[in-house]
């Protein structure tokens, strides 16, 4: 089955230069290690001004070309940790940057492997020439430690299906926190999935607008009635608040950076081991707007949570919690506009299946409908799919992924109802791309899987992690693949 896919020459390696700044307190890689930060700062204080001043030269010389300001990173990173400092004391300019640089490390974000990426339409198709379409894709980056995180890169389709990639830009930066605005309803939902529907969320219902800030929360949680807060449910209730509004957060890069050297690293408590597995959509809404989302798998080091991104311009980024029977595992992918006046995704909250969910609020997933289980040789441990349904006339074509023997994993597609994709209409009885034999050997081996493909004309862009170690683009004829699942002559678009 695999022969109407044809890989393309393209494949997007691990790049180590691209690296990001990290604030490091030295004693603390591990958990269970102290703090040596007043050590570090007493020897840093100790050293001749000339000899400090020759120091943050050479650091400077050798970090500034490879970051967008280091300085300011280091006169943060010297803020974070100046409470160490005796009182009264005052520093050169010199000796503080000097100091942030001694808490500052490079962490090279694909240093280990490249994977799982997704593929939409760049926002901005300007300067294009005819039958040419500008895309963004995902990548998932994984670095020391196993710490994922998401990243961009960005490319041409031409006609025929001819891509090309451009060139990374030569600084990689991370997003800055902005304030937050958080939705009531949402928030209050996931205090009540987690266990605490109790008297002090009681008092956030009341008192807190359909919308509210840090500030207005913080001043909710001021006002709780004495007697309330003493309880001992209340004080694990409020660190609960606070970890759910950690969670909830924006991220907004610099307006002079470029999407391919945007990286979105993990931020709340909930991703703090790994933001993994985005599946980008362009959703289109009923009025005709568009927006991207992207669910995506947060990983805090036990627990696995979907969650959800929401941007217009690949600039600032709006992540949010979902909540619901059907999110609470890995492969979450929205459909690309509403069915029946409901958001739909594709869900495997079970585990180990495919399920259809609507809702009417694109954060809160319940009732999943089965669509498909494992029942073929080389998907019986587990299915699921391999990112957003692409819509066609004959129905919601999904590309799948399946899981068998010695956890091989190979991707197959299935077609749903176009007004009830709950009813599956077609299914490819055997794979539609398996591991070549040059991409089985990586850092998982034996593994294609994609987050999501993108269709221009009568060509279908797949690109897919090969063993969570490189990213290769295939293309494939729409028309072909479809009458491969319905059995029709294909048909040219």
């Amino acid at each position: 089955m695999n022969a109407i896919v044809t890989r393309t020459p393209l494949r997007l390696r691990p790049d180590p230069r691209r690296v990001i700044t990290k604030l490091f307190v030295p004693g603390e890689e591990r958990p269970e290690h102290e703090s040596r930060s007043a050590a570090v700062i007493r020897r840093v204080m100790a050293l001749d001004e000339g000899t400090a001043c020759a120091a943050l030269t050479r650091t400077l010389r050798l970090f500034e070309g490879r970051h967008r300001d280091v300085r300011a990173t280091f006169a943060d990173h010297f803020a974070s940790v100046s409470h160490r400092l005796p009182a009264g004391v005052e520093l050169s300019e010199s000796r503080r940057l000097l100091i942030g640089a001694y808490f500052t490390h490079e962490y090279a974000v694909e240093g280990a492997a490249l994977c799982n990426p997704s593929m939409v339409a760049h926002p901005d198709q300007g300067g294009l020439a005819p039958g040419h379409l500008r895309f963004v894709l995902s990548v998932r980056g994984i670095g020391e430690g196993h710490l994922s995180s998401i990243g961009f890169r960005t490319g041409v389709i031409g006609p025929g299906g001819a891509l090309t990639v451009e060139p990374l830009p030569d600084v990689t930066t991370t997003g800055l926190l902005r304030d937050s605005v958080y939705g009531k309803t949402p928030f209050l939902a996931k205090l009540a999935e987690l266990g605490h529907d109790d008297e002090v969320s009681a008092v956030l219902n009341r008192w807190l607008p359909a919308r509210f800030t840090d500030v207005e929360l913080d001043r909710v949680l001021a006002d709780l009635h004495p007697r309330l807060v003493a309880r001992q449910e209340a004080h694990r209730t409020v660190e609960l608040i606070r970890w759910i509004a950690a969670c909830n957060y924006t991220s907004e890069f610099p307006g002079d950076t470029e999407v391919g050297g945007r990286v979105l690293w993990p931020t709340g408590p909930s991703e703090r081991q790994g933001m993994e597995d985005a599946r980008f959509v362009r959703f289109t809404d009923e009025d005709g707007g568009q927006t991207y989302y992207a669910t995506y798998t947060a990983f805090d080091g036990v627990d696995v949570a979907p969650q959800l991104l929401q941007t217009d311009d690949f600039r600032t980024f709006r992540v949010t919690q979902m909540t619901g029977s059907a999110a609470r595992n890995k492969g979450v992918a929205l459909f690309p506009r509403k069915i029946g006046g409901r958001f739909a995704a594709l869900s495997r909250g079970d585990g180990e299946s495919t399920a259809v969910v609507t809702t009417d609020r694109i954060g809160d997933w319940n009732e999943p409908r089965p669509v498909e289980a494992p029942g073929k040789d080389w998907d019986l441990v587990q299915v699921g799919n391999c990112g957003s349904p692409v819509e066609t006339p004959e129905g919601w074509l999904v590309l799948t992924h399946g899981v068998g023997p010695m956890r091989v994993y190979s991707m197959g597609a299935m077609l749903l109802d176009l007004d009830h994709p709950e009813r599956v209409l077609a299914t490819l009885p055997e794979p539609l791309l398996l591991p070549a034999d040059d991409e089985r050997d990586g850092y998982v081996p034996n593994v294609v899987y994609s987050c999501g493909g993108l269709l221009h004309g009568d060509t279908l862009v797949i690109p897919y992690g090969a063993s969570d170690s490189t990213i290769g683009l295939a293309t494939t004829s729409l028309s072909d693949l479809v009458a491969a699942l319905t059995g029709r002559r294909a048909e040219s678009r």
